[in-house]
């Protein structure tokens, strides 16, 4: 994981091995980590799939998932080392932590390859050419559809996605990896690989940390494309998403969902909405930030916090079991660890979890690569503008793959 210099814990944080690792899919899951983390004073890293809806919200999807991550998976890792920073701090189960910085001191550094695509022998790869699930004007119908139903009063607003696919392809994860930190240096970024599947992360959004009894989530919803070739344009894009209704609308329903969320698990009266529609700046767009805390009650822990947040409001919408339910109906895609969450918890049962959002993901053994990308849709929403949108959040993955 790799926070690219933002505000943090850490600059970066390595995990290798599982010298003990959970793994469930969605229906018991969340019981059956409490109970295996339980005495477990460790490091422990691991991720929560979208489609652990069908046992937080009794909602799944009918299509495959060719990426394949399982619905959950945490481990304790066998050696991590965590990049401070004024500091390196190296722990091992199996190896003498000064023997691992001696090896990581004598090593020569390898610099990354220039571009993520294998090219040995030359030109024995294409360019890669991703095929969309949906048409522009299927996506246009979908999300005037979307409309109807908010019309109708199913939703208030809700998170519609789609993916954008290619097979066979051929790349290297981690030079892709470091391409895409690179093209998009994101505060939640990571590098996860779980035998043969990979994701490739640039994450802007927290979605939950744990902090003692404090909880903090933060919710992203209203996006503006930079202009940062034209220094007065693009500070007049800020201004208009701080001063957009329909984005303040987005982003306050989320915020509500949240709370009402944090209200299952925190002390009464302890939820508040620290900051709300601060504007933050990242590579290819300004992103609206609302901040909500709470006090966790006495007697849960890290997992009781991931069972009654999960999924999150910014990737489904409000409420939260009807979205989830059109979400199955008119997405074309399962999304597996998109929408996800990838993150890890400290011995001390802290914990700090991302949203899987501007990722690229890949299945090595199939040769499948995939991204999705997805927007709020409320009754103000203008399906052409919601259609960009998604277009300039996926700016960072195409620059990665030099497109």
């Amino acid at each position: 994981m790799d926070s690219h210099s933002y505000e943090s814990s850490f600059e970066c944080l390595l995990a290798v091995g599982a010298i003990d690792s959970f793994t469930a899919p969605a229906g018991n899951a969340f019981p059956e980590l409490k109970q295996w983390a339980a005495g477990r004073q460790d490091w422990l890293l691991g991720h929560l799939a979208y489609d652990l809806t069908a046992e937080t919200e009794g909602v799944s999807g009918d299509f495959a998932d060719p990426i394949g991550f399982p619905d959950m998976f945490f481990f304790q890792p066998a050696h991590l080392i965590l990049l401070q920073k004024d500091s390196i701090l190296i722990g091992s189960v199996q190896e003498d932590p000064a023997a691992l910085w001696q090896q990581i001191c004598a090593a020569q550094p390898t610099p990354p390859q220039t571009t993520p695509v294998q090219t040995t022998p030359p030109q024995a790869f294409p360019p890669i050419s991703f095929t969309p699930r949906f048409t522009r004007g299927e996506y246009l119908s979908a999300v005037e559809a979307l409309r109807r139903h908010i019309l109708r009063g199913d939703c208030y607003e809700i998170n519609f996605c789609q993916e954008f696919f290619t097979q066979p392809a051929t790349i290297d994860p981690l030079a892709t990896w470091w391409a895409l930190g690179q093209a998009s240096p994101n505060p939640f970024s990571a590098f996860y690989r779980l035998d043969h599947r990979y994701l490739l992360c640039a994450s802007p959004e927290r979605f939950l940390k744990k902090a003692g009894d404090t909880l903090f989530s933060q919710p992203i919803k209203g996006t503006a494309p930079r202009q940062r070739q034209d220094a007065q344009a693009d500070s007049q894009g800020r201004l208009e998403l701080y001063n957009s209704a329909k984005d303040r609308a987005e982003n306050v329903m989320v915020v509500d969902l949240v709370r009402n969320d944090l209200s299952r698990i925190c002390r009464p009266g302890s939820v508040q909405v620290s900051e709300l529609f601060g504007i933050y700046p990242f590579p290819q767009v300004y992103q609206m930030i609302s901040t909500v805390t709470g006090t966790l009650l006495p007697g849960l822990d890290w997992t009781d916090t991931l069972r009654h947040c999960f999924p999150m409001g910014s990737m489904t919408g409000a409420p939260k079991h009807r979205v989830t339910q059109l979400i199955a109906r008119y997405e074309r895609s399962r999304r597996g660890l998109f929408s996800g969450a990838v993150g890890y918890v400290t011995p001390g049962g802290d914990l700090d979890m991302n949203v899987v959002i501007r990722s690229l993901l890949y299945n090595q053994q199939s040769r499948y690569l995939s991204y999705q990308v997805g927007s709020g849709i409320t009754w103000y929403s203008d399906p052409q503008a919601e259609y960009e949108e998604c277009l300039v959040k996926a700016e960072g993955i195409l620059k990665a793959l030099g497109q």
